[in-house]
């Protein structure tokens, strides 16, 4: 495979079993300890993969996740003790592909990793001169990256999934947050907008999102 692997863990024995059974499996592993390292080095390697431990010194996983998010659809795979959060880690705002909890072993990080690989990179086209990667939340427009947030892109790829068929706020708040978390009534139009204008920036007079008055939103050609 020869896959370039990140791995951030600040527990010297497990990163280094981690290291040593992806270089056995083909992999090209990395290690980092500080959660203030991973961001720069990311940005400036371009990893095929992240394994990101929650807890690190630094930063945070969460914190990373996000900000990785920000420029990169990398995949990322979650690394967590801590149960409770499992349902943040795979939330649409963090952008997580997937999470494995400790205790684990490392032939089912290996296997996982695997998995997370062979998802990404299968982009189905949702309409004319539209492509949209779900696994690793990338959309383009007439080959044009629409450097899309993980929110953004649920948003579009589920409109798009159902072209002409119009959805409320409430039901597009329930498909985004599907956590129920407390957020604005205007908060799926502050997305549209968003979304609209980086439309606009990829195809000039194009609109795909289409508001009806006092109902919500629709996808349409």
């Amino acid at each position: 495979m020869n896959a370039r692997i990140l791995i951030v863990e600040d527990e010297p024995k497990l990163a280094g079993l981690l290291h040593d059974y992806l270089q056995q499996s083909g992999f090209t592993p990395w290690v980092l300890d500080n959660g203030l390292e991973v961001v720069p080095w990311v940005r400036a390697q371009s990893p095929d993969l992240i394994l990101l431990d929650l807890m690190l010194p630094g930063k945070d996983g969460l914190d990373i996740c996000k900000e990785i998010r920000a420029f990169s659809t990398v995949p990322i795979l979650m690394v967590t003790a801590r149960v409770e959060e499992i349902d943040r880690l795979l939330g649409l705002e963090l952008g997580a592909d997937d999470y494995i909890c400790k205790p684990f072993s490392p032939r089912e990080v290996v296997a996982r990793v695997k998995t997370v690989l062979r998802r990404a990179g299968a982009p189905t086209l949702q309409a004319s001169g539209l492509v949209l990667d779900e696994s690793r939340y990338k959309a383009t427009l007439h080959g044009q990256d629409l450097d899309l947030t993980a929110v953004e892109f649920k948003l579009l790829q589920f409109l798009g999934a159902h072209p002409g068929r119009i959805y409320s706020r409430a039901q597009l708040m329930d498909r985004i947050y599907p956590d129920q978390r407390t957020v604005g009534d205007r908060t799926i139009d502050s997305h549209v907008k968003k979304l609209r204008k980086k439309i606009a920036v990829a195809a000039p007079g194009e609109e795909l999102i289409h508001s009806v008055y006092g109902v919500g939103y629709k996808f349409e050609e």
